[in-house]
């Protein structure tokens, strides 16, 4: 469920907060390992 979440972000359909609290260090570590910030946007640096 957690790649779900994390597609939704990418796309823009979700916030990172509005995952369950339960899922939200899965998608974090998914959307780190794609370079991704919690907004689904590049990370800087």
């Amino acid at each position: 469920m957690a790649t779900v979440y994390a597609t939704l972000i990418i796309k823009g359909y979700y916030t990172f907060a509005q995952v369950p609290a339960s899922q939200q260090a899965k998608v974090r570590e998914i959307l780190a390992a794609l370079e991704l910030d919690e907004n689904g946007q590049p990370l800087e640096g």
